[in-house]
């Protein structure tokens, strides 16, 4: 019996992707706002990120994984990153923010998976960084985990996400196009009531504005009132968190997490600035980070002269000016909408723990609203 159904899944899984063409947003023919993207629109355009999943489905209450986000190719805990972290609504288990925020720097690759395997996420990106080659004498790594509570298509209980798939998904970290949708750790999200998952998107800068690009990654499982490029999806669609009260169906709360990422020379306390920022992308999709919703904003760069050496004892950096910011923002603000939209145009419909469905977005009908508007 399970076999079989483990098999008719499959056949479904086949049959639905068969029937709904995948493309992003852009990929549709709705390129959103004044700056162009990279190569592969993907946080990959930023010259040395890699992103890796690890995805998990298993009989039919298993939908989980893991995402890594690798910001450079050399040894991440000898060569840190410049970061920051912002906390748009704070109901979440990220782990590793505390130093971040004190030392202005990450040194393990960036992990994304479920609330219940937070640990497990800690366990594989600290176990990846005592083996990498310089680091045999460490005794301290901050490693930084994210997550969503994908419990409601997952047996999150079952903590299925082991230290081994962390590595795994570090491991098998790649460039150039990302896969989005229902992989990693987006496999289990909802997102709006629909299906959410793993997003991504970038802007190039013009040479005249320093030519800098700029990445964003995002996992999805949030809810509000969905809008896109301009146009109230929810509302038409009669499907949002505040439709008639008395028979509200879908949760208002959820989380979200964006990763930022540019090669533009910022130090942490701008990295800050941008990653809030971020949180205005969130708010063009209809996000309103809600009072049980975990949405936080993790943000690098990685600018190779700006690399901290971990045992240097003083640190010469060119940073951007002030001034020179807010093409930085609005670049931000564009990728992190564009990735959160890529994440429903990219998902597909999903059936899990207790037979529990979720529709992927009405594509179709999402476009005719955008050709119409």
């Amino acid at each position: 019996m399970r076999r079989f159904f483990i098999l008719a899944v499959m056949v479904l899984a086949v049959v639905a992707a068969m029937a709904r063409e995948h493309k992003t947003l852009r990929e549709w023919g709705f390129p959103t706002g004044i700056f162009e993207p990279g190569r592969y629109n993907a946080i990959t355009d930023v010259p040395g990120v890699t992103v890796g999943h690890v995805t998990l489905i298993e009989d039919d209450s298993v939908r989980t994984g893991v995402t890594a986000i690798v910001p450079h190719q050399g040894n991440i805990f000898r060569q840190k990153v410049p970061a920051a972290i912002y906390v748009g609504n704070g109901f979440g288990k990220l782990a590793g923010v505390t130093q971040v925020r004190e030392l202005g720097n990450i040194e393990t690759p960036v992990i994304l998976t479920n609330t219940l395997s937070v640990a497990a996420g800690l366990q594989g990106a600290i176990r990846y960084t005592l083996m990498q080659p310089g680091n045999e004498r460490e005794n301290s790594v901050n490693a930084v985990v994210g997550e969503t509570n994908d419990g409601r298509l997952n047996d999150i209980r079952g903590m299925h996400v082991t230290p081994q798939m962390v590595i795994d998904a570090i491991n098998q970290a790649h460039g150039g196009p990302v896969e989005q949708g229902c992989v990693g750790a987006g496999t289990g999200t909802i997102c709006f009531g629909f299906k959410g998952g793993i997003g991504t998107s970038s802007r190039v800068l013009p040479e005249s504005l320093g030519g800098y690009t700029v990445g964003v990654l995002v996992q999805t499982n949030y809810g509000g009132i969905l809008e896109i490029d301009g146009v109230q999806v929810g509302q038409r669609l009669q499907k949002h968190d505040f439709i008639e009260h008395i028979r509200k169906t879908e949760n208002v709360d959820g989380s979200c997490m964006m990763v930022v990422i540019t090669d533009a020379p910022l130090d942490s306390r701008n990295l800050e600035r941008v990653a809030k920022r971020a949180m205005m992308g969130m708010a063009k999709t209809g996000g309103i980070a809600s009072n049980g919703s975990g949405d936080y904003v993790i943000a690098l760069s990685v600018a190779p002269g700006n690399l901290i050496d971990s045992r240097a004892k003083t640190v010469t950096s060119t940073v951007l000016a002030n001034s020179e910011m807010s093409p930085i923002f609005a670049a931000t603000i564009e990728a992190t909408a564009e990735a959160l939209w890529n994440s429903l145009f990219m998902a597909e419909p999903m059936t899990g723990k207790g037979g529990y469905h979720v529709d992927a977005l009405p594509v179709e009908q999402v476009l005719e609203m955008l050709r119409n508007r």
